[in-house]
């Protein structure tokens, strides 16, 4: 229930890694043959997915990775792709069927990963030669800056919650928990991650590594999304910052206060840079809300009690800027920009005036007036912004590094807009001698391509000029070029309180506005996710389009990009205003839109949103003629203690279920969960769940099938043995195409 759109290279590696069961298949770029111009399920599984990129320390060359998918051998396969910086001399460096992953630049040379073990090669390809011989237990590195070391990722055995089988029963499947989170996401918790350093001599990475969490029974990168970019090495190659939540079992469930460390290389010795030392934390009640708890009070938000994560270090050395969270508990708080100054300690955030998230940052070379770039979501789009300097840096008062004053004054922060577009930047990184950014974008009609930003340089006074943006790769040119695209449209709608909701409206094809079309409202999940410019390969604007609906996305109550009151105001209320919200949309386009039919209406969502259908199936008032809940909640009670995440439900709901007497919020919570509401079902459902799904166990939805069918009503479940809270594998990602549109046509194309 995180959001969860941001994790496409996580899904992208955690698909790969089902392939090393079979690398004797070289899967390469896919090709489809397109009739009349509409998409359909195969041609999105041909298309290629670019995810890890990196520019050479020269800026003249990108290394890149794409992700092609087999239906017919129900696998992918993970490839590296280089060219020149502007586009030009595009080669394939895979030639193998086995994955190569995780490329990064070692001077002249790029590093990747295949086979769990660091290689290395020349940029054409040439000169292959294996860096660790670890006997395949290399999940993830980066090098120092000097190029003299190196962070590894390794799993090591862990038994803090579920205890170690006897050696005499090797065959054993039991598992005795003796503690929480013995489950996270789509797998039992028997190993965790640390990061290792190890030396690097030539061609050779020393196999006597050092653990930088030594006897810390904790993981690092955290599960179950985090990566690499969880780490970061200092440029004087001597410290690692690191994320971490030290806790583990129930403290770790209910808890989402993670902080950054600070590892000195040679002394071995670690400091916490959220928490004073000495920091003891105010007890916890596991079965409350935290937002009531004294590690919420005012006087402890000063020891970022939040999630903290993602360091990075500034060029000098001196600061380090991380993304941080204010309060314990709560996932989907505003994601600030902190800052730190390493040698006096002081704290600043950076982002105050942006009142959104932060999603991904790097630091500038400060060579176009700005401090740092980031990507940021505002009315659906997630755009590119700087953090402008107005007294430190070159030229400034206080210069860079500079004495006197505060934090806070040296920098002067300002936040500014630099690109404004109906797209979606999903990463980035400096390129050119940082006179450039490598950016990753994409939006409702067109899939992952990379693309060089050029800022311009400021003059004091004036507005930022619009950056030069330029498309470097075409992956999937030779499919989208003979797709029919539909048309995108925005529209504020007015809300049952009087409010302005930006709803997005997704065109069919060849769209005939003298036409009634059947129509989709879309029901986004999180319950904080945005519905902005994504590309899903399930949730697919354009191919349900191209399928002849109309789609209805609004961004309701609860939604990050329209300030922090709009997004709180879905918790603790799930079937409050956002249910409104929801209504108000699909009743706007009823009524004011001439092309949408009235009686042939549909409402579709996953995860939140599939709770959001379950719930609406039993409140429509026969507005809809048919649903489709993917990995939604039905019972709230349940869902209370079954989620691994338990921190979630306690947030959302504010208390456990069985407390007397109840807070406002839990009451209504529990009295309106949707299980209660099935003597109002009368609607066709389809039920979709995976029971690999830890997050929403796929009890949920088996119960909601069945409570449907009990009832008479017309009901399917389309269950996964073999996926989690998403669908990875190319056949049941067909499965799941086709089941979902035969069930729509059924209902809503009589």
């Amino acid at each position: 229930m995180k959001r969860l759109l941001s994790i496409l290279v996580a899904a992208v590696l955690l698909t790969a890694g089902s392939a090393k069961a079979d690398e004797t298949v070289n899967i390469g770029k896919q090709s489809v043959k397109v009739a009349d111009g509409r998409m359909t399920p195969e041609a999105l599984w041909a298309m290629g997915r670019i995810s890890g990129y990196s520019a050479s320390p020269d800026g003249q060359k990108i290394v890149y990775q794409v992700g092609y998918y087999s239906v017919k051998h129900n696998k992918s396969h993970q490839v590296l792709y280089v060219m020149n910086a502007d586009g030009t001399g595009r080669q394939l460096l895979t030639k193998s069927a086995k994955n190569e992953t995780d490329a990064a630049w070692l001077g002249g040379d790029i590093a990747f990963l295949t086979g769990g073990e660091i290689w290395a090669m020349a940029p054409d390809g040439s000169n292959r030669r294996q860096l660790t011989k670890t006997g395949g237990e290399v999940e993830g590195f980066k090098f120092s800056p000097d190029g003299t070391k190196v962070i590894v990722l390794k799993s090591i055995p862990f038994h803090e919650v579920i205890k170690k089988n006897p050696d005499d029963l090797p065959k054993a499947t039991g598992r005795l928990v003796t503690d929480l989170m013995y489950r996270h996401w789509d797998h039992y918790v028997e190993t965790i991650q640390h990061p290792f350093v190890c030396s690097v001599s030539g061609d050779a990475i020393a196999i006597n590594m050092t653990d930088i969490l030594e006897g810390e029974p904790y993981e690092c990168p955290m599960e179950p999304f985090g990566g690499i970019e969880q780490i970061a090495w200092s440029p004087d190659s001597k410290a690692v910052a690191y994320t971490c939540r030290k806790k583990t079992g129930l403290e770790y469930s209910i808890s989402t206060d993670s902080d950054i460390y600070l590892y000195d290389v040679e002394n071995k010795t670690t400091r916490n840079l959220c928490k004073p030392e000495g920091y003891v934390e105010p007890k916890l009640d596991p079965t409350t809300t935290l937002r009531v708890q004294a590690v919420n009070a005012e006087e402890n938000l000063k020891n970022l009690p939040g999630y903290d994560q993602n360091p990075q270090f500034s060029p000098d050395g001196r600061y380090i800027a991380w993304l941080s969270m204010a309060r314990n508990g709560y996932e989907a708080d505003r994601q600030r920009l902190c800052c730190m100054d390493l040698q006096t300690g002081e704290k600043t955030f950076l982002t105050e005036s942006f009142d959104s998230n932060v999603d991904e940052f790097v630091w500038s070379d400060n060579t176009k007036d700005a401090l740092i770039y980031f990507i940021g979501v505002w009315h659906a789009t997630e755009n590119l912004y700087a953090v402008v300097s107005g007294k430190g840096g070159k030229g400034g008062k206080g210069g860079k590094g500079g004495k006197g004053g505060d934090l806070a004054s040296r920098l002067s922060p300002q936040v500014v807009q630099l690109t404004d577009s109906w797209h979606d930047f999903g990463s980035l990184q400096l390129m050119n001698n940082g006179r450039q950014l490598l950016m990753e974008r994409h939006c409702f009609t067109a899939p992952a391509d990379l693309y060089v930003v050029t800022p311009q340089k400021t003059k004091k006074a004036q507005q930022p000029q619009a950056p030069q943006i330029t498309q470097l790769t075409h992956e999937n040119d030779h499919i989208l070029s003979q797709l029919s695209k539909p048309t995108v449209q925005q529209r504020w709608v007015k809300t049952s309180d009087g409010k302005d909701m930006l709803t997005w409206i997704i065109l069919p094809p060849n769209f005939d506005e003298t036409k009634k079309y059947p129509t989709l409202l879309f029901c986004e999940g999180g319950p904080q996710s945005p519905v902005s410019q994504f590309w899903s390969y399930r949730w697919n604007f354009m191919i349900m389009a191209s399928q002849g609906y109309v789609i209805v996305a609004p961004n309701r109550r609860g939604l990050p990009g329209f300030g922090q009151e709009w997004l709180e105001e879905i918790s603790g209320d799930w079937t409050g205003q956002c249910m409104k919200d929801y209504l108000a949309a699909i009743d706007d386009a009823a009524a004011n839109l001439s092309y949408v039919d009235k009686d042939r209406l549909g409402c579709v969502g996953a995860s939140f949103g599939g709770f959001s259908v379950y719930y609406l199936a039993g409140t429509h008032e026969k507005r809809f003629k048919c649903f489709i809940a993917h990995d939604g909640a039905f019972n709230l009670a349940a869902m209370y203690t079954e989620t691994e995440e338990n921190w979630f439900s306690n947030w959302e709901y504010d208390e456990a279920y069985w407390h007397r007497p109840q807070m406002p919020n839990a009451k209504r919570t529990y009295h309106d969960s949707p299980h209660k509401m099935v003597e109002k079902w009368d609607t066709p459902i389809l039920c979709i769940h995976g029971e690999k799904d830890y997050r929403i166990n796929y009890t949920q939805g088996m119960s909601a099938f069945n409570a449907a069918r009990m009832k008479g009503i017309p009901a399917e479940f389309l269950v996964f043995p073999d996926e989690n809270h998403w669908v990875l594998k190319p056949q049941n990602g067909i499965l799941w195409q086709r089941t979902y549109f035969d069930w729509l046509d059924r209902w809503l194309k009589k």
